[in-house]
């Protein structure tokens, strides 16, 4: 068994530096309903590197959904491993997978997931609190966070004093804040209409031009063409990888 475990933590390690944040090695995920077996990932390999910005895209029901909840640690591989900044997330307990969470992965959702009674400030701070981290610490980074989105002078408004572009930039500011190893944004624009879409994803833009790793999983065609990269998924496989051409 130590075996095993040393070899895990040495590919690990290769491929932290590699440069390799998030590594698939025939992943799947299978769901047993009745008499019925759904395999909704069937066998994903997917690399993705430090600084990349990746579009996972496919239609309703291809399983893009389920990947990337693999990939946001808030589900467990049927089958398949997964490595995640060197760490081997398939081997967690849920402890682990828990921290993880928290401190490699910055989400971004569709419908924001903000605290209504909570100022922008206090919605950025929370994932600080998770992290133990002390008070005057936690209002440092949150205030930079907030100003890296150009939102420093709302962040003692609520969610409801706030446009859905500010809302949907206070969740990006909240992920931001823990400097995750990847911000991974599920149909960021989705709840928005069209003219703050493209401002949201020129955020995006900016924010990869600065050194985040992005992961966006979108079924819009047109918005996975903001990143540098389309993994296309259909009947939970990768159907093709290609660059974006700019």
């Amino acid at each position: 068994m130590s075996a095993v475990m040393d070899s895990i933590a040495a590919k690990g390690e290769q491929l932290k530096r590699d440069g390799v944040v998030i590594r698939t090695y025939d992943l799947w995920k299978t769901y047993v309903m009745g008499d019925q077996t759904i395999n909704a990932v069937s066998g994903c390999d997917i690399e993705i590197r430090k600084g990349e910005y990746v579009a996972i895209m496919g239609p309703s029901g291809s399983g893009k959904s389920t990947l990337m909840n693999l990939i946001g640690c808030l589900d467990t591989p049927s089958k398949g491993e997964y490595y995640l900044a060197g760490r081997a997330v398939s081997q967690m307990n849920d402890d682990e997978l828990a921290q993880i969470r928290n401190k490699e992965i910055g989400f971004v959702f569709q419908t924001f997931n903000l605290l209504s009674r909570a100022t922008a400030l206090h919605n950025v701070e929370l994932p600080l609190i998770y992290s133990g981290i002390a008070a005057g610490k936690r209002d440092e980074l949150a205030r930079a966070a907030l100003r890296s989105v150009d939102l420093e002078k709302r962040m003692f408004h609520k969610p409801n004093e706030l446009s859905g572009g500010q809302r949907q930039r206070v969740a990006i500011a909240r992920a931001l804040v823990n400097n995750p190893s990847i911000l991974l944004a599920d149909e960021p624009t989705g709840a928005l209409d069209t003219a703050t879409g493209i401002e949201i994803m020129a955020l995006f833009e900016r924010l990869h031009q600065q050194g985040n790793t992005i992961v966006l999983v979108t079924h819009e065609h047109d918005i996975a063409l903001h990143a540098h990269r389309i993994i296309h998924i259909r009947d939970g496989k990768v159907e093709r990888d290609e660059a974006v051409k700019k």
